[in-house]
């Protein structure tokens, strides 16, 4: 793969914006919220007004509605299956990799992955840093570098901070200084919390210094 392409800095993570406010969503997802209806993942603030906007309007029990597509929220375990079913059928890549993280953690490996590489067809960033963990464990699949690497620089590529990141580790560890900076600092603009501290360290550690820094910061190749 192309180093133009690898170290381009995403315009956003891979969770991209909130629909209804259009701010970045943040990476913490406990600040966000899955809309099964649509796979929609609104922000809490933007979650919290549509709630309170019910309130006065007064909707006594009537079902809540999505703040996004508008669809009543499901309550019974039966009509969130359906909406995840409903979704999966029109290939959402989303609801398809959710599909595959409820197989992974209930230790179905096999349809995990099928899940999920269905999903990373579409592009989903997600699903190609599943995938990536699976070839570094061995469940399901055999564990192998290359096919690790590879899901990593794609969910990279998609803005996936923490694969981003991953891949600064492995360069590091190889010796590999400066490529391992530069997903660091990509990975930082980001929002990466965990990155800015390993540059902190290694600066401190003395394997990259200053200036260096402050001249990759300022000639990360932008989207």
């Amino acid at each position: 793969m192309s180093d133009n392409i690898l170290f381009r800095q995403p315009e956003s993570s891979h969770l991209g914006d909130c629909p209804i406010c259009i701010l970045p969503l943040p990476l913490d997802t406990k600040k966000s919220m899955m809309q099964s209806c649509c796979t929609k993942r609104i922000c809490i603030g933007c979650y919290c007004a549509g709630i309170k906007f019910e309130m006065g309007e007064k909707l006594g029990k009537r079902k809540r509605i999505c703040p996004f597509c508008r669809q009543p929220e499901p309550k019974e375990d039966v009509e969130i299956e359906g909406y995840k079913t409903r979704r999966m059928e029109v290939n959402d890549p989303v609801a398809i990799r959710e599909a595959g993280k409820r197989c992974y953690h209930q230790g179905d490996y096999e349809s995990a992955f099928e899940y999920f590489s269905k999903a990373a067809e579409s592009s989903d960033a997600e699903a190609h840093y599943c995938l990536s963990f699976m070839y570094r464990d061995g469940n399901g699949v055999g564990r192998e570098v290359a096919k690790r690497l590879h899901h990593l620089e794609e969910a990279a590529i998609g803005g996936h901070p923490k694969a981003r990141h991953n891949l600064g580790v492995y360069e590091v560890n190889r010796g590999r200084i400066e490529r391992g900076v530069k997903h660091f600092i990509i990975a930082a603009k980001n929002g990466h919390d965990g990155s800015v501290e390993a540059l902190r360290e290694l600066h401190t550690m003395k394997k990259v210094g200053l200036k260096i820094l402050t001249w990759l910061f300022l000639h990360i190749r932008q989207l």
